[in-house]
């Protein structure tokens, strides 16, 4: 139902009737009022859904892949993440106008997950150990906002690689 919510909001902004996204979503109305009485604890859910599985996605990849595979698919996933987020902004910002602080945290987890990425491509030799993951993360933050539209995804994928270039070993 958060999935489904998200997309709503992004697509049609905060103002999405809680009917449509129980349709959507293929639950009773009811049910998304029980779980979210009001529309900014429900948008404050799905942010908070995207960013925990932004954040799980490190250690996951990490279970499948080796390590700088595992950091390029965290990548990509994290520009998808901030593709989303950005077009949450007018849904968020009635969460924060109703005195919400869904970003409390995001930036300390998003931190924590690249650093287990990088923790974990430095242990192997892949990655240069003084590459700070704030550093990392602002960098990928740049490149959602300048290239994060469906159209641009091919030039956000260059942009990824050339970052990913300048993190590893040589």
């Amino acid at each position: 139902m958060l999935g489904v919510a998200s997309q709503l909001f992004v697509e049609n902004g905060p103002d999405v009737p809680f009917t449509e996204i129980a349709k959507k979503a293929g639950v009773g109305v009811g049910t998304v009022y029980r779980h979210f009485p009001t529309r900014e604890a429900l948008i404050s859910a799905a942010y908070a859904s995207e960013l925990d599985a932004v954040c799980q996605a490190a250690a996951e990849l990490l279970a499948q892949m080796p390590p700088a595979a595992a950091l390029r698919a965290w990548m990509g996933r994290f520009i998808d993440y901030m593709t989303m987020k950005i077009g949450l902004t007018a849904a968020i910002q009635s969460v924060v106008a109703a005195g919400g602080n869904p970003y409390a945290r995001s930036r300390e987890r998003l931190d924590e997950a690249l650093e287990v990425l990088l923790g974990a491509m430095v242990a192997t030799g892949e990655a240069r150990p003084e590459v700070p993951a704030d550093d990392v993360l602002m960098t990928l933050s740049g490149i959602a906002m300048a290239a994060g539209a469906p159209e641009q995804r091919e030039q956000a994928e260059r942009m990824v690689d050339l970052l990913v270039a300048g993190i590893l070993v040589r």
